[in-house]
């Protein structure tokens, strides 16, 4: 399944969301005019087995990692997503908490990544951890959203479905799960940092629910300001 777009106008520019497409859209060039692609990329991503708590330098690339890339399918794919579903959450969360929750989730992301793979020489990069989080924040807020979506149909045709965003991201999900759990039985650490979605997804999705409870109580006393 592949998203094209949703049926969900922002309320709200989202100024944020195009500030992290243009960003990490530039580191992605600077990777391709770099004289020396493979060091940047050491330098930069997180390599589990690099990483010392004792050291807080080493944890840097739990940061960086978010904005490098391995290849244009890899940046185009993830810029899509984010297109698509960040605005949304940057609306309901504002422009300061959303980069907040964006950071967040890729960093849980990045950390799930770690845990389950610690001794790992691969690096791991992109920012599908962080905008996993922001799928998880989407299924939880607006689970009855249309997206329109690519899907494959007998004889490896494409057909374009209308479906509920609590199916599309659903069966996203369940495909990370069990190709996560899969990467264990084939004993190989290279490929989709799976874990990283997985743990992203879970970020996402519970602390939106935290943030959700926080504006609650917000417009609450607000409610309660104006009666008074």
């Amino acid at each position: 399944m592949f998203p094209i777009r949703d049926h969900n106008p922002s309320q709200k520019l989202p100024l944020i969301n195009f500030l992290i497409i243009l960003l990490t859209s530039f580191v992605f060039f600077l990777q391709l005019t770099t004289p020396d692609m493979e060091q940047f990329i050491f330098r930069f991503a997180l390599i589990p087995r690099n990483i010392d708590f004792a050291h807080p330098v080493s944890l840097l690339p739990f940061i960086y990692s978010m904005f490098l890339h391995g290849g244009w399918l890899h940046i185009i794919s993830n810029m899509w997503f984010l297109w698509i579903f960040g605005d949304n959450i940057e609306s309901y969360l504002g422009h300061f908490v959303y980069l907040l929750f964006y950071l967040l989730t890729g960093l849980a992301a990045g950390f799930a990544q770690y845990i389950l793979m610690p001794n790992s020489p691969i690096p791991t990069l992109g920012a599908s951890g962080a905008i996993s989080g922001i799928l998880g924040a989407y299924l939880v807020l607006y689970p009855k959203h249309k997206i329109d979506t690519l899907v494959f149909v007998f004889g490896g045709f494409l057909q374009k479905v209308q479906l509920p965003s609590s199916i599309m991201l659903g069966y996203w999900f369940i495909i990370q799960l069990f190709s996560g759990i899969g990467s264990f039985g084939i004993g190989s650490e290279g490929g989709v940092a799976w874990w990283a979605h997985i743990g992203g997804f879970a970020a996402g999705f519970l602390l939106i629910q935290l943030f959700r409870n926080k504006k609650s109580e917000k417009e609450n006393i607000i409610k309660g300001e104006i009666v008074a």
